[in-house]
């Protein structure tokens, strides 16, 4: 019999389900991807199969199967992690409809109402985390109103991991991040009254499933699954928390001398940061989440920006529709290739550029579905490289702008995302927070989070902190420190960043009901 070598990730994220095998000690031996697939409607609906989902999941787990030999029998345990928020709803016969993803706009009105009712403080003095439309909380108050059906024919209220967890396990139940950022409170990690009553659910708390913490509970593989997947009934499994702390447990949000931070850029912008349940700075606007580490009373503050990397991808489109309509045709790549370039042609702190080119809006560190992104300061002798370096930097003072509603800036930045990959990038982030960029080598840091807590379940680490030890620690790259001119340079441009922001909302406004007759 072959040895019980690996341990399984499962990271069902927006774009890619992924499963991923690693060795006891962390090192990856191979992974497996299906591209996930969603549905956007007109109407801002975005919703997802849950049969396909996970189809597509034992499908990730099968072609892992292919690559690893003997895989069921080497399986010590598997760990599921997904996409944060949303809502998933089962009932007695299987889903009710398809989910609503975390980009699922519906909600907006009813979080407006909720938002400036007299009970919203005291939600988010429990939850620590703002209302915002991504959240199963605010999406199930609107349900509740719009579409009752869904919740009366429904058993339980599900997030994406969950689901699968359901389906790989048979049991229903969600973990201590989800649970608390939405319904309950981070200092007890359970579900809280108050908080349920100020979102108008308390006739539907039966739907709230239980609260279970995977690297002490863990379930086995049903027979059902095994046949579904290539595994062997019986493996143990492991739900893990939401893939946002999942990813920065990987890549180092926790561990290290002084205040640690760990960002991923990437498409979209998480900045999060690790303090004890006992030091959470719960800024005035009410903003942010407050989120659990599989560790005893640690949680991660919290701030995501909507749109990151996505607005680079936005201002090379531009030039690469001009270059096209010219007969000059060129790919994503070749101008990907020029960034470092460009941006080196462009001296910095000339233009403001506010990030927020989602239409959804932003939700960090302030909730407006009508943000909008833009440049102020724009003069003739600009040219593409200073509209570039604009966008770049705004990324580093959008982070700048998360990091400052949780408190004093970082002294360390954990990098990951896409933005990690380029020098110039890593460059201007570190000068905007005037901290050291470490980069992490980890490949697939959020299905690796979800086996570091599986690696603690079944015993092979006495705690997380010696879990994190051997597998993040040896993985940071050194410490990049920030050029003392960009440094002052962007210590200069962040007021104009925030006095500008702090001044478009009725400008937004406007524009937004120019819009509305013909929708966006």
């Amino acid at each position: 019999m072959a040895d019980v070598d690996i341990l399984i990730g499962i990271d069902a994220g927006t774009s890619v389900i992924k499963a991923v095998a690693f060795d006891l000690r962390g090192q990856q031996l191979g992974a497996a991807s299906v591209p996930n697939r969603y549905h956007a409607g007109h109407d801002g609906a975005v919703t997802q199969s849950l049969a396909q989902t996970w189809d597509d999941c034992a499908s990730a787990l099968r072609g892992l199967g292919q690559r690893i030999d003997n895989l069921a029998a080497r399986t010590a345990a598997v760990a599921v992690t997904a996409q944060g928020d949303g809502t998933w709803l089962v009932g007695r016969d299987g889903p009710v409809g398809d989910a609503w993803l975390w980009l699922d706009a519906r909600a907006a009105p009813t979080v407006a109402r909720l938002a400036a009712g007299d009970a919203n403080r005291a939600r988010f003095e429990a939850t620590g985390t703002g209302l915002n439309t991504c959240q199963q909380g605010t999406q199930m108050a609107h349900m509740d109103v719009h579409f009752p059906d869904l919740l009366d024919r429904a058993e339980v209220a599900l997030h994406c991991k969950d689901w699968l967890y359901l389906n790989l396990t048979g049991i229903r139940a969600t973990d201590p991040s989800e649970a608390s950022f939405t319904f309950g409170n981070f200092r007890n990690r359970q579900y809280d009254p108050t908080v349920i009553d100020a979102l108008g659910l308390t006739h539907r708390r039966d739907l709230l499933p239980e609260i279970i913490d995977g690297t002490q509970v863990m379930h086995p593989l049903t027979a059902d699954a095994a046949r579904q997947t290539g595994l062997r009934a019986g493996t143990p499994v492991s739900l893990g928390y939401v893939d946002m702390v999942m990813t920065a447990l990987g890549v180092g949000v926790y561990g290290g001398d002084g205040d640690v931070a760990c960002s991923t850029v990437g498409s979209t912008g998480v900045h999060l940061r690790a303090v004890s349940s006992n030091n959470v700075h719960l800024n005035a606007q009410g903003t942010g989440y407050v989120i659990c580490l599989p560790i005893p009373g640690v949680v991660t503050q919290v701030q995501t920006n909507m749109a990151a990397t996505l607005n680079i991808d936005w201002v090379l489109g531009i030039a690469a529709g001009i270059m096209s309509d010219m007969g000059q045709s060129v790919t994503h790549r070749d101008l990907v290739a020029h960034i470092e370039g460009w941006l080196a042609q462009s001296p910095p702190g000339q233009i403001v550029y506010h990030p927020y080119i989602s239409e959804a809006g932003e939700r960090g560190p302030f909730v407006n579905a009508n943000a909008r992104a833009g440049f102020v300061g724009l003069a003739q002798h600009h040219r593409f490289p200073d509209l570039l370096r604009a966008v770049a930097e705004g990324l580093g003072m959008a982070m700048r702008d998360c990091y400052a509603a949780m408190g004093p800036l970082p002294s360390e930045l954990r990098l990951t995302g896409g933005a990690a990959r380029s020098k110039s990038l890593r460059g201007i982030l570190a000068a905007s927070l005037n901290a050291p960029v470490r980069v992490s080598d980890r490949d697939e840091a959020g299905a690796a989070g979800a086996a570091m807590m599986a690696a603690v379940g079944i015993g092979a680490y006495p705690d997380m902190q010696s879990c994190i030890a051997e597998w993040v620690t040896p993985l940071l790259g050194q410490a990049e420190a920030p050029d003392p001119q960009l440094v002052a340079a962007y210590d200069r441009l962040f007021p104009a960043f925030q006095t500008s922001r702090q001044a478009l909302p009725p400008a937004w406004d406007a524009l937004a009901a120019t819009r509305a007759p013909t929708g966006e």
